[in-house]
């Protein structure tokens, strides 16, 4: 009955800037961690940034200083602004939310994955 929908993937050139959302909706009693992860072709999936709703928050290094996570906890939605793009990090980002729902215990949801290509 949760699920995750992200948006904002596209094409952009080299230096470019794109905005990452995903929103969470359904029978959510809480919602703990929110995250973005990667998959690039012939990689394996990567954590690229996570917050917790404390306000916790890290990042791979190969984004650090580059890519800003944030989050709505009233909408329970998070971003990612993506800034300074690099060819490498064409991938299909994917939004991960760690949840309590309704009648349930807490676990991990997966959104079905945005794509985004950066152009050389």
């Amino acid at each position: 009955q949760v699920q995750l929908v992200e948006s904002g993937g596209g094409v952009v050139q080299a230096g470019g800037s794109l905005r990452l959302s995903c929103a969470a909706s359904g029978s959510i009693f809480a919602v703990d961690a929110m995250g973005w992860y990667r998959q690039a072709p012939g990689k394996q999936r990567e954590l690229v940034a996570a917050l917790t709703s404390g306000g916790n928050s890290n990042y791979a290094d190969s984004v650090k200083g580059r890519f800003t996570i944030s989050r709505d906890s009233a909408k329970n939605t998070v971003y990612l602004e993506m800034n300074s793009l690099k060819p490498e990090d064409t991938a299909v980002y994917y939004c991960n939310a760690n949840i309590r729902a309704y009648r349930t215990t807490q676990r991990d949801y997966w959104g079905q994955g945005t794509q985004v290509t950066v152009s050389s």
